[in-house]
C-alpha cells in the first residue's frame, strides 16, 4: 500500500469533503447523469450537514458508487470510499480516484484488516464515508440486499458513529447487475430514499463481541431492506441469500466465469 499516497485533511469546501479534483469529476460527470437519467430522491433531511457519519446502502451496480455520491453531493457531503486496491492501479483513473481523496485497501488478504484503520481515520478526521455493507454486488437473482459482512457495524460501534440507512433502485436499470453493458434508452428514473440513523444503541460497547456485530449488521441491512421494499413495493423474500452458505464464489464476476 506504500504506492498509493492517502490522503486524511479534514473535510473543508461545500459539498463539504470536496476538493478540486472531485469538484471537476462532479461537474463533469453530474451534467451526463442529468441527461440520461431522471432522479427520485427522498430523504435527504437525514443527511448530517456535517461530522462523521457513515452512509450504508444495497449494492446492485458497478454504476452505484456514481449514483450513491452523485446523490450525497447534491445534498451537501462529499463521501469517502474504501476501494479495492486493483482500481487505484489502473491508469489515469487510479490517480483521479486517489486526488479525489478516496482510500485504496486490499480484500480477502492479511491487509484487509488495514481498511478498519483507513476509516477510522477518516471518520475521526469527520469525514462521511460511505460503506456498501455486503462487500460486493448482490448476489441474490431479485436484487434483494444479502447477508452483509460485519465490517460496516464493527466500525460504527468502534467509532461511536451513525449509520444513515440508504436504498437504491434503478442503477441496476442502466449498466446491469456484474456487467458494464450500459442501456441508456428509455431514459431510466433513479430512486434513492434515506432513512434516520439505525439504532444501535443495543450494542454499544460490544465492537469486539461476534454475535453483537452479527445482530447490528443485520439491523443495518434491516432497516436498508425496509426502504428498498417502500421503494419496490415489495417484500423482500423470508430466506435472505447468505453469500458465506452459497456456492458461487464470494469475490469476482460469477457470471463472467460462468460464460
Amino acid at each position: 500500500m506504500s504506492q498509493f499516497k492517502v490522503r486524511y485533511e479534514p473535510p473543508r469546501g461545500y459539498p463539504l469533503g470536496t476538493n478540486l479534483t472531485f469538484k471537476i469529476c462532479a461537474n463533469l460527470i453530474i451534467p451526463i447523469f442529468n441527461l440520461f437519467m431522471s432522479r427520485d430522491w427522498k430523504g435527504a433531511e437525514n443527511i448530517p450537514a456535517q461530522g462523521r457519519v457513515i452512509v450504508a446502502s444495497n449494492h446492485m451496480s458497478y454504476l452505484d458508487v456514481l449514483v450513491f455520491t452523485h446523490f450525497l453531493y447534491r445534498n451537501g457531503r462529499a463521501p469517502r470510499y474504501l476501494g479495492k486496491s486493483g482500481v487505484f492501479k489502473v491508469p489515469i483513473i487510479g490517480k483521479i480516484i486517489l486526488a479525489a481523496g478516496q482510500v485504496p485497501v486490499e480484500r480477502e488478504s492479511s491487509d484487509a484488516k488495514k481498511a478498519v484503520d483507513h476509516a477510522r481515520i477518516i471518520l475521526e478526521q469527520g469525514h462521511m464515508l460511505g460503506v456498501y455493507p455486503e462487500g460486493t454486488l448482490t448476489r441474490d437473482p431479485d436484487m434483494w440486499p444479502m447477508v452483509a459482512k460485519t465490517g460496516c457495524a464493527r466500525l460504527a460501534l468502534l467509532t461511536n458513529t451513525p449509520v444513515i440507512p440508504i436504498a437504491q433502485w434503478g442503477s441496476q436499470l442502466v449498466v446491469p447487475n456484474y456487467t458494464k453493458k450500459l442501456s441508456l434508452f428509455p431514459r431510466k428514473t433513479i430512486i434513492i430514499r434515506a432513512g434516520k440513523p439505525v439504532d444501535l444503541s443495543k450494542w454499544y460497547g460490544k465492537s469486539d463481541d461476534p454475535q453483537a456485530l452479527i445482530e447490528a449488521t443485520a439491523a443495518i441491512m434491516r432497516a436498508i431492506t425496509d426502504l428498498l421494499e417502500e421503494i419496490r413495493g415489495q417484500k423482500r423474500p423470508q430466506v435472505i441469500f447468505d453469500p458465506h452458505t452459497s456456492e458461487l464464489p464470494r469475490t469476482g464476476n460469477f457470471k463472467k466465469k460462468r460464460a
